[in-house]
This record gives C-alpha cells, structure tokens and sequence, in this order.
C-alpha cells in the first residue's frame, strides 16, 4: 500500500514510506492500494491582514510552565478524520491540523488582549466547566487579564454590557450546571453583534453553542473577514444530543446518558412492580438518537429503543404494539425508550403546529412520550378491556441537561478550553477544536457548522442495540425464508 500527503495548499505532494503490500486472505495475488490524505487548511488572520508580526509563545518565560521538548506542535502535525480504510480499494482522507501551542504566537501583547466568551442556545452539563477554563486558560498561561462574558447569548453583544471575569470569580463554577453567563435562543442580528463586538474592543471570541450557533458563528467569521478586522472567532461546540459532526462527541453527551440510566431504572422499578407494567422514558434528540442508544446499552433493562433515524408503526404485525405485548406476557412488564424526535410523522398535527418554529429556527417538535402513553392505554383497554394495565411516562430532560459534568466530561472541557486558546493565539480564526479519533484537532468552523452526527443504523452500534432488546426492525410485510427461522 502506498501513502502520499498533500499540503492543503496542494504546492507539494510527497510519498511516505509505509507497510508492506496488503495480501487479501481470499486470493493468492498481491493487492497495491493507496492511500492518501490532505491537511484541511485553516482560516487565519494573516489571510487578511499581512503585517501581523509573531512572538515567542508566554508560555516559554512562564513561572508555572516548564515546555519540554516536544511540547509545541508544528503545522505538520496532522490528524486523520478517517483512520478506518478498506485496503483493497483506494482511497481519500481529511486531516486536521493537530490542537495545542505553538512556538510562535500572533499575541502582541497581553494588556492589549480582550476576550469575549458567550454560551447560546440550550443548556449543557460541562457549559460552566469550559467557561471557567477559558478564563483559567487565558489568565494562567498567557498573561489576559481582560476576559469577558456576555450574557444571553447573541444578542447580548447588542443588548447588555459584558460581564467581567477573573480566574477568582469562577473558581467553582464548574461544580454547578447550567451556565452563570445566561443564555437564550435566537437574536441573531450580524450587524448588530459585529458592532458590539468592535465597540467593546475584543479581538478573541469564544462562542459556545450548536450547530445552529456555529452556523452564526460562521457568518460573524465572514463579516469580520469582510471589514478586515483582527478579531479571532473561535466555536466550541455544544450539544447534548451529541449530533455535532466530524469531533467524537460533544461535551456533556457522557454526562446525560448517566443521568438517563436513573430515568430508565425509575421506570424499570415502576413498570416491574406493576400488572401489565410498561414504563415509558422520553431523552433528549431532536434528529439523532445517541442518547436514547447509548442508554440502552449501558442499563440493559430497556426492551425496546426507538430513534430519529428509525422509522416505526404502532399496530399489525412486526409492529410496536405487538412486540410489547409479547414482552408483557413473557416477562410481566417492558421499558421503553423513545427520543423526543422519534415518531414525528406518526403524531397528529394541527394546521399551525405543521409550520411552527422555535426561537433557532427548528420546528417544533410534539411530546412523542405523552403521545405514546395515550396510544398505549387506549390499545389495551380495545385488545384486553378486562387486564390490569399501567404505563408510567418518565421525562428527564430538564434534570438531565440541567446538572454539573461529570468527571470525564470536566477533563474533556478543560482539553477543549485549552485548545482552543492555543489555536487563538497562534492567529488561527474560523475553527474549532474536539477530538477527532482520540486526537485533538482543528477543524475549520464552516465544516462543523454543516455537518451532522447521525446515528448509522447500518453499522455495530444499532446492532448492539437490536441484539440487547432483540426488537423488531419494523419493516412491513417482512417474510422470512426458511434459513432465518431455523
């Protein structure tokens, strides 16, 4: 097999030596592929403004830092955004400029730095972690000493004076959920929020959001770019559905899916100790799934998972209410786990609800969980008038998102802090930082802003599901050969 990498500037294209030639177990002849990937350039102030001159990084001369030999990272260090390859066939991957300081930085001096941070959007656990690192970050490693927040999302650049903050003020607000800077959705107005920015002096922007605040993000990039400002715009993405693309997943998504395992066993408790019990929960994803998934594999008491990505029928055979009553009448009781975005096209719908929007723009969405309940009480009182019956409907949203990261997810918020910072400093603009394969990376902010972190239903993940519930794929009319059923 052969390698090449080619500078995303595409001026070089050079061979790399790798392993010996894959030979296919199946064939006695010698399979040659090749592989080759491209580093993905970034957006960077220089693009625009030519006299920025550099310096060495504070981190050489700091009192509590002592880099060590490999310590900066070069522009050839590199990520992969696929490390998973069929070797019989050529093929293409992204990398990513790796995350983390650099010898030479764009930071003229530190008295002259300002730095606005703003959460958007949702709440998340881990949204006090990374704002309590930034600021950390940015006061400990690199001498900032004017770091600001802005309350209420976007529109606070326009319609509130920033919030001042020190590493003493935020000492302990990562032990805390929700966010202490605000938040809201919508108030998107560029204009109006470029000019704040300019007014209130800050040459760095953390923006903590979604996709729905990156695709903002992307769009206050380009109107810096166009007024050729020295203002870096940095994104950290935020969501608790974890439907982010491209990074491994978001900050706070670990956390959720451990507070979903004392929703679902307050419902296995409650549908067990139950005649005909099924206990109903509702978590968080909108479009995608991961939560509902991940909890059903991590608590093993979940008989049926149902997704975005999944279409489903209630009644007939092969059908949700024929697989749960089988369940019922082997085991006594079911659990049940539904994503709030699962099931949509099956709810009745008003004229108004057809077109309703929130805030950010997305559609509304109906209670897919109050919903199931009503549709699973009036099938068993029509099949079996006579039976006891219970369905105990548990919706955890608000306590789920609403509570402090975990430890993992404090560590992976402080990481995104950090690397965030150094991509700041190092002139770098437009990207942001996660872990791509295990690695941290920067990845350009337009690409994050359109990409999406669906469920694959066709890979292990959804396999492992259907092999713990063992639940129908409701596809209709399915028949099965002799082969499947033997």
């Amino acid at each position: 097999m052969a390698v090449s990498y080619t500078e995303a500037n595409n001026l070089t294209t050079a061979p790399i030596p790798c392993s010996p030639n894959y030979n296919s177990s199946n064939s006695n002849s010698t399979n040659t592929a090749t592989l080759s990937f491209s580093a993905v350039q970034l957006p960077h102030l220089t693009d625009y403004l030519r006299d920025l001159q550099t310096r060495t990084n504070p981190l050489e001369h700091n009192p509590f830092y002592h880099p060590s030999d490999g310590f900066y990272i070069t522009d050839s260090d590199v990520v992969l955004r696929h490390v998973v390859h069929d070797l019989s066939s050529p093929s293409h991957s992204a990398a990513y400029h790796r995350a983390g300081p650099r010898n030479r930085v764009f930071l003229d001096q530190p008295s002259r730095t300002r730095a606005a941070i703003v959460t958007c959007g949702g709440l998340c656990p881990g949204l006090n972690t990374v704002i309590r690192e930034l600021v950390v970050g940015l006061w400990d490693l690199y001498g900032v000493r004017q770091i600001f927040g802005v309350k209420a999302g976007y529109r606070g650049f326009y319609s509130s004076e920033p919030v001042e903050l020190n590493p003493k003020l935020v000492d302990n607000w990562h032990k805390n959920g929700g966010t202490a800077l605000e938040t809201s959705r919508g108030g998107f107005d560029l204009q109006k929020i470029v000019d704040g920015i300019q007014d209130h002096g800050f040459n760095q922007v953390y923006i903590i959001g979604g996709d729905g605040t990156m695709r903002g993000a992307v769009n206050i990039l380009d109107e810096i770019r166009r007024r050729r400002l020295n203002i870096s715009v940095t994104g950290i993405p935020k969501t608790v559905d974890n439907d982010v693309g491209i990074i491994d997943r978001s900050f706070g998504f670990q956390t959720a899916v451990e507070r979903a395992q004392e929703a679902i066993s307050a419902a296995h408790v409650e549908a067990e100790s139950a005649v005909n019990g099924i206990g109903l929960v509702k978590l968080m994803g909108r479009s995608t799934g991961h939560i509902a998934l991940y909890a059903t594999l991590s608590s093993r008491e979940v008989d049926c998972c149902l997704i975005p990505e999944i279409d489903f029928y209630l009644e007939g055979q092969g059908g949700l209410f024929e697989f749960l009553e089988q369940r019922v009448k082997e085991n006594g009781h079911a659990v049940l786990v539904v994503a709030e975005g699962a099931g949509q096209d099956l709810i009745p719908r008003k004229d108004a609800q057809t077109s309703e929007k929130d805030e950010s723009g997305n559609p509304v969405l109906l209670d897919v969980g109050g919903w199931l309940k009503s549709e699973l009480k009036k099938w068993w009182a029509r099949e079996h008038p006579d039976d006891l019956f219970t369905v105990k409907y548990i919706d955890p949203t608000y306590m789920i998102r609403a509570v402090p990261a975990n430890a993992t997810d404090n560590l992976y918020c402080t990481l995104l802090a950090h690397s965030a910072i150094h991509g700041v400093m190092a002139g770098d603009t437009g990207f942001v930082s996660g872990p791509v394969n295990g690695n941290y990376a920067y990845i350009p902010l337009e690409e994050v802003a359109q990409a999406k972190n669906e469920v694959n239903t066709k890979d292990h993940k959804w396999a492992w599901v259907r092999s713990v519930t063992n639940q129908p794929d409701f596809v209709r009319n399915q028949t099965l050969n002799h082969a499947d059923i033997s």
